[in-house]
């Protein structure tokens, strides 16, 4: 996916249909006198709904698409006709998708399965035509009601990528470049920081047909929380991942003091991070010797750890093996 078509924020402004006013019509045919009233329903206004679709990855059909309008319900006629009812807009978004509204920022639904349809603005009731006002002491009720309005208003959408693994690192500290390896995803990698600048999702193959989705988010650096960098703009993605993989590069100057960096980031960002499941990983191994390995893993006592390296595959199973075992623990 081109970097340029990652969208994962769009702010729309929603306008349901009115629904159609009843009918006030007063039945008139030859040789029936006095027909009484026969003024149907008037047809509901058109709901804008969602739905899910798992094959999309991106909101960017909606980034142009800043104003969603449903049709109105037509008005009942004569004979019982009911009118029809207004064109519902059926808007398909990636699974994982949250809906606020813009004004309070207060949560509304999210789209977590394929498929599954939420309504996000509820098309106006129609009106109830003269038949239904009929009685005994009102036999010929000149009146129906009005159709109900359509609602209206800026809603944010935000997506929220659905991953089991997260990749946590700082800028080059190879995220891109382990997601190449154990899966088809092919991000840019490069030994320059901020290479990636969207999330990229990949499939990892496990032994005995089984996977897991991993998800490589674009590096945070210190002061993150605070919009340094790329700021806030993708921590979002981490809060759907069950289990986070910290990556410090086996040349960094204090692995510990990294990893805690990391930590503290997403700390300051959303506490509830740290609950996760997480996991260490040293990347770039090929670099150390087994003594050198042995001076970092002091370095880092009480913190599991695995060293490993893409370029060379050591330990990459192991790596594979150990985020199957913390998924399923």
């Amino acid at each position: 996916m081109a970097e340029t078509n990652f969208v994962d924020y769009v702010k729309i402004h929603c306008k349901s249909g009115h629904g159609g006013a009843g009918s006030a019509h007063l039945r008139r045919e030859k040789f029936v006198p006095k027909g009484g009233p026969d003024g149907g329903d008037g047809g509901r206004g058109g709901h804008i709904i969602l739905e899910g679709n798992q094959h999309k990855w991106t909101l960017l059909h909606l980034k142009f698409r800043k104003h969603l309008k449903a049709g109105n319900g037509e008005s009942g006629g004569g004979q019982k006709k009911s009118g029809a009812d207004g064109e519902d807009i059926i808007v398909e978004v990636p699974l994982g998708t949250i809906v606020k509204d813009a004004e309070t920022n207060e949560f509304i639904f999210e789209i977590t399965e394929h498929g599954e349809q939420k309504t996000l603005m509820q098309g106006g009731r129609g009106g109830l035509g003269n038949d239904h006002f009929k009685s005994s002491t009102n036999q010929t009720p000149r009146y129906a009601q009005p159709g109900e309005e359509g609602q209206e208003g800026w809603k944010i959408l935000e997506l929220k990528i659905l991953a089991d693994v997260g990749l946590v690192g700082f800028p080059s500290s190879g995220k891109s470049t382990l997601l190449s390896v154990v899966s088809a995803a092919k991000p840019k990698i490069a030994d320059y920081p901020f290479t990636t600048l969207t999330p990229n999702l990949g499939i990892v193959s496990h032994r005995e047909e089984q996977s897991f989705v991993m998800a490589d988010i674009p590096g945070i650096i210190e002061g993150a929380h605070e919009g340094k960098g790329l700021g806030l703009r993708f921590l979002r993605h981490i809060e759907r991942n069950p289990m986070l993989l910290f990556m410090v590069p086996a040349d960094s100057a204090d692995h510990k003091k990294e990893y805690n960096i990391l930590l503290n980031e997403l700390e300051k960002y959303n506490p509830e991070l740290l609950d996760k499941q997480r996991f260490l990983a040293i990347s770039k191994a090929d670099m150390l010797d087994e003594e050198l390995m042995k001076e970092i893993s002091k370095e880092l006592k009480g913190i599991s750890h695995l060293f490993f390296s893409s370029v060379t595959g050591f330990n990459i199973q192991q790596l594979k093996d150990k985020i199957w075992q913390i998924l399923n623990s």
